[in-house]
């Protein structure tokens, strides 16, 4: 399959443009997709622009990122219903750097190859580009018709009127379109690629290439992915699912995509992972004759995992979650990192004891009835430690008057107690 055939089958194509894919048969050809630097991480809702440029690349093409350092400081009105909070310089500078250093994870910069990816910021060319020249050599080629007919003004027009559109939210088509101009001219960049919601905004940069150059340009956009019931995609109850480990931990990472229903997992697998067609149609038909198992979700999970963070990081997370579902026992406890061990008991009851209290030891009964909040009372602490119910970092305890030590923490600070197999709290120990 040559590169639209292959966004086809994987459900990844929306709109293109006439042209497009005879122009990408034709010759290598070098296409842009832009992001907006509103925070130092991306998250998974950007994942499918990440895997489009990677099949792009893949399949011989050349791929820019260009970071909105410009645009950025103005807000894009596309699929919003209010204006965005405008960055200033330095924090668009430093959300770019983390920006590549995870993009560089999975798309070639660095290679030799002639195709190597690069990326850009737009404010480099729209810094001293001043207003007077702006409306001269853009606006005068664009009408006001032409820009209101775009549905992402459109709608914010009909909106409640308290809220409206700025003229700096109006006029960003013109600053993306001229962006496309630019990299048309110096980069030889034809093409656009973008969500359906910024099929106004290429169209926009492909119609100023034709005025003011009277060259072609090609574009094309991939669906918005949502979940299957209608919520939004890479949205949890505590918010983004980011692709910065150190605000989505690899555990939690490889939890959410673990966590699919059956009908996202066989969307998600075309989208997100490079497994080969061939590969994706036989784990599907094996999932949907056995779909208990989740075969398709952990291919996924594991899939993806190891494409953002690396094999290093998706054993980590493998492992932790056969602590929380498996048979673990305390050695394998002890070897998650901190940050792994805090994800994976994510949202248990905590309760903190201050570190003297363990110097003499504490009563296991007192610890699992009074320190915390376990069980309701020593007796029905005593009846399941006796029932073989009670395990201290997935050792199981019997004895009610065995005193708990210093000798229990897990990385210096922490006891996990466990009543039956998923009712967790964790004991925090501090200073």
């Amino acid at each position: 399959m040559n590169f639209i055939e292959e966004l086809r089958w994987r459900g990844m194509l929306h709109d293109i443009m006439p042209g497009t894919e005879e122009q990408l048969v034709k010759e290598q050809t070098t296409a842009y997709v832009g992001i907006d630097p509103t925070a130092d991480s991306l998250h998974v809702g950007h994942l499918v622009s990440i895997m489009m440029m990677k099949l792009f690349q893949l399949a011989g093409h050349r791929p820019i990122f260009v970071i909105g350092g410009a645009t950025g400081m103005i807000g894009d009105p596309s699929g919003k219903s209010l204006e965005r909070n405008l960055l200033d310089e330095e924090t668009i500078l430093h959300n770019m750097e983390g920006i590549k250093e995870q993009l560089a994870r999975v798309i070639d910069f660095h290679s030799d190859a002639p195709n190597a990816a690069i990326m850009l910021n737009n404010h480099d060319w729209m810094k001293n580009f001043t207003f007077l020249d702006f409306i001269r050599e853009v606006g005068k080629h664009l009408t006001v018709n032409y820009m209101m007919s775009k549905d992402s003004v459109k709608k914010r027009l009909g909106a409640d009127a308290s809220q409206g559109l700025s003229f700096t939210e109006f006029t960003y088509q013109l600053v993306q379109g001229y962006d496309f101009l630019h990299l048309r001219r110096h980069y030889n960049c034809l093409m656009q690629m973008g969500g359906s919601d910024q099929w106004g905004n290429i169209t926009t940069g492909g119609e100023l290439i034709r005025r003011k150059d009277g060259a072609e340009a090609y574009g094309a956009t991939w669906p918005l992915m949502t979940k299957n019931d209608g919520a939004k995609f890479g949205k949890t109850e505590s918010g983004n699912v980011w692709l910065d480990p150190r605000r989505t931990s690899p555990y939690a990472f490889y939890q959410f995509w673990l966590n699919s229903r059956d009908d996202d997992a066989e969307r998600y697998i075309k989208t997100f992972t490079l497994l080969p067609p061939a590969e994706i149609e036989a784990l599907i038909l094996e999932h949907r004759q056995a779909p208990h198992l989740r075969r398709l979700q952990q291919v996924l999970a594991s899939a993806v995992t190891c494409l953002i963070h690396g094999e290093e990081a998706h054993e980590t997370a493998r492992a932790a979650s056969r602590v929380l579902f498996g048979n673990a026992t305390e050695d394998a406890l002890r070897a998650l990192d901190e940050p792994t061990f805090l994800a994976l008991f994510d949202g248990v009851p905590r309760h903190v004891i201050q570190r003297k209290e363990l110097t003499a030891g504490i009563p296991l009964a007192e610890l699992l009835a009074v320190k915390t909040s376990l069980f309701s009372s020593k007796g029905e602490a005593r009846r399941a430690l006796k029932g073989n119910g009670v395990s201290i970092n997935k050792e199981k305890i019997t004895d009610s008057e065995m005193l708990v030590d210093e000798q229990r923490l897990i990385a210096g600070k922490y006891i996990l107690l466990q009543s039956g197999k998923k009712n967790y709290h964790l004991v925090i120990v501090s200073e």
